[in-house]
């Protein structure tokens, strides 16, 4: 202490010292106590039961996911395939007789004929002139015939007066019956040159539609000409549609089919008349020929293709967005034991407005993730959410 003149003993720095360290020291503590605070309070709050907040926890970072068990449902088996539209009978029509030159061409493609009808007529003038001479031999037969009857009858009337013996009435009868033969043989001619004169002419085999015509007038046919028309037997068509050999073998005479040409939007109902009893060793592949009513739409060898139904199977069936596809094929999300995602293989069949279904690797019953499939991975745990499908 020093004192002053005044009777005062002031402070030395000695004992201010320890109580600015005081007041240091107790504004240190407020700012700590202050972060605590502060600390404790921006901390989320928990759940009162250890237990149940660790478990609320990790339900809340779990991802939900929609499943479904899809069950199974009746679906028609539908074979699809393509081909070639053509005549079910294709009939080619060319020279039945011995030909000659054309002198008319009666119908054109498109035109229904019937059975007999004249496609195209042939010159024959020559075979009507042969015709008429082979008239006037029957006629001369028939003469000679008439006189050699009448000397047979005059010879019976004169035998039994003894002017005439019995062997020139042998003779004479022997004659007589040469004539009716020869006369026999004319008409047999004449029948025959009719004939050939009728096939001169070109005529449908049966009714049907016209489809191709190479002839024109003018022109010198023959046997060896080839078809000269193509027709449709009763105008039906078919489609000559190729398969898989597995997809044949599961198929019978008579299974209805929907046939579409290309290019048209129009749909045609047929049924398969016939399956080829043949498989082409090459392409494993077989041709089903399915009958179609006649349409001025349907055009031969053009081509379609055909929805073939084979029969009903018994099949889940799942929406589009639950199928994924990678390089490895089709498969679906299941969410299985302990609710962890597992990857299934899958095998799809057809697809309809209820959805896609599967041919194999799902039994109906398994969780199926119905959406949200390309965001999980095999053994990833999820929140399912169960609906049906």
């Amino acid at each position: 202490m020093n004192y002053e003149p005044s009777g005062r003993y002031a402070l030395t720095d000695e004992t201010e010292q320890p109580s600015r360290r005081r007041t240091w020291i107790i504004a240190g503590v407020i700012v700590v106590l202050v972060l605590i605070a502060a600390f404790v309070m921006m901390r989320p709050s928990k759940p009162a039961s250890d237990a149940g907040a660790a478990g609320g926890q990790q339900g809340d970072q779990l991802p939900p996911v929609t499943v479904a068990a899809p069950g199974n449902n009746v679906v028609d088996r539908t074979i699809t395939g393509t081909g070639s539209l053509a005549a079910r009978v294709d009939m080619p029509v060319g020279v039945a007789g011995e030909g000659g030159r054309v002198t008319a061409v009666l119908v054109q493609p498109g035109q229904w004929v019937g059975a007999g009808q004249v496609l195209a007529t042939v010159d024959s003038s020559v075979q009507v002139q042969t015709a008429n001479s082979l008239e006037a031999q029957i006629a001369v037969a028939r003469a000679d015939a008439k006189i050699a009857q009448s000397n047979v009858d005059r010879a019976q009337s004169l035998v039994g007066k003894g002017f005439i013996s019995k062997a020139d009435l042998e003779t004479k009868i022997a004659t007589r019956d040469a004539a009716n033969a020869r006369v026999r043989v004319a008409e047999a001619t004449l029948s025959q040159q009719r004939a050939a004169n009728g096939r001169l002419a070109i005529r449908a085999p049966a009714a049907g539609l016209v489809l191709t015509r190479s002839v024109e007038p003018g022109q010198i046919v023959s046997a060896g000409s080839g078809a000269l028309f193509r027709m449709a037997k009763g105008g039906e068509m078919e489609l000559r549609a190729e398969l898989s050999e597995g997809d044949i073998q599961s198929l019978n005479v008579g299974a209805r089919a929907q046939v579409t040409p290309v290019g048209s939007t129009q749909t045609f109902n047929g049924a398969i008349w016939q399956i080829s009893p043949v498989i082409d060793p090459q392409s494993r592949r077989g041709i089903v020929r399915i009958a179609i009513p006649f349409d001025k739409a349907l055009r031969p060898g053009g081509f379609a293709s055909a929805s073939i139904y084979g029969g009903a199977n018994t099949l889940p069936v799942l929406p589009n967005s639950a199928i994924q596809t990678d390089a490895s094929g089709n498969f679906v999300y299941i969410v299985g034991k302990d609710d962890k995602v597992e990857r299934r293989a899958i095998k799809t069949g057809e697809v309809s407005d209820r959805g896609v279904s599967v041919v194999s690797g799902l039994t109906g019953s398994e969780r199926v993730v119905l959406s949200a499939g390309a965001f999980l991975n095999a053994g990833q745990k999820v929140k399912p959410i169960l609906r049906k499908p």
